[in-house]
């Protein structure tokens, strides 16, 4: 398991047609390409892949095409996260039973349980499937934060509880997690902006939001670091990060899936309550910044 969950797994978008079905000729067409650019692994089904408006059945079968797309190449990181423990194991055991490699559990949400609800709750999920379980801390869509010492015993008393995806926003709680996490344990970021650094204070990766659209670039950058060549980590993460800031202009995911849409990669269609650009200065902003970086790339100024 030693570093298994190590470098860029994109947390993909979830594509949508004109009828607001699932468009599943554009998700596998994002799937070869992510694959193509040499990202680490995929995350169907996040936050960023509009999962809560999804129903249990678009859910399963996104998860199990993208598995279906992917045919072994990469790993298949699944969320199955949920505010109900007993929705979280369904989920989590159709995604083990469609192939995934792992899965993704969210803090349960809107319930803000205590440190003892959290730990029940991820250890309950943890025990219904074989399959690693990467847990997923990120207050700011939760309400509550998984501390340190809950991960801590959760890692020690579940063996297929393999890594966080940390998105806390808190390096000093990350760096804690590092210290105190065994050898073997994943401590991967949930903040683009925040990747570099937590790789230089001994993390292993990023969930990213920026590699849908820039998945050559991210891969290069976050494995330039992992190997000790922070110069070019450096260079690489200036050049991204206006690209970071612009990816949360508003509410993730709408921002990268217009960017997307752009390139031709998927239609700018949302499911409710996510939409559409709330302001259309926003549009500008996120169409010259994506527009100048592709000039970088054409003209080799990276």
């Amino acid at each position: 398991m030693k570093n298994r969950f190590r470098g860029v797994f994109t947390a993909l978008i979830t594509p949508f047609t004109e009828y607001n079905t699932v468009d599943y000729a554009a998700l596998e067409r994002i799937v070869n390409a992510q694959i193509e650019a040499g990202v680490d692994g995929l995350v169907p089904c996040g936050t960023t892949g509009e999962s809560p408006t999804l129903s249990h059945e678009e859910h399963d079968r996104v998860i199990a095409q993208t598995i279906k797309y992917a045919r072994g190449r990469v790993p298949v990181i699944a969320g199955t996260g949920s505010n109900a423990t007993s929705e979280a194991i369904s989920l989590s055991q159709h995604a083990q039973d469609a192939g995934a490699d792992a899965v993704l559990l969210v803090n349960p949400y809107y319930n803000k349980p205590t440190q003892k609800g959290l730990y029940l709750h991820f250890k309950a999920i943890a025990e219904s499937v074989s399959i690693p379980c990467i847990l997923y801390n990120i207050k700011g869509r939760t309400g509550i934060n998984l501390e340190t010492e809950t991960l801590t015993r959760l890692e020690n008393e579940c063996p297929n509880i393999v890594a966080v995806k940390e998105a806390s926003g808190n390096m000093d709680q990350m760096c804690d997690v590092i210290a105190q996490r065994k050898k073997d344990f994943s401590v991967l970021s949930g903040d683009d902006n925040l990747s570099l650094e937590l790789i230089k204070n001994g993390g292993d990766g990023v969930i990213s939001v920026a590699s849908n659209i820039f998945p050559k670039e991210m891969t290069e950058m976050i494995h330039a670091a992992l190997d000790g060549n922070y110069e070019r980590a450096d260079q690489l993460n200036a050049w991204l990060s206006d690209f970071f800031k612009v990816c949360f202009i508003e509410t993730n995911p709408i921002p990268i899936k217009t960017v997307m849409a752009y390139a031709g990669q998927c239609k700018e269609i949302f499911r409710l309550p996510m939409c559409p650009l709330e302001k259309e200065e926003h549009r500008e902003i996120l169409i010259n910044t994506i527009e100048k970086m592709q000039a970088d790339i054409k003209e080799g100024r990276i």
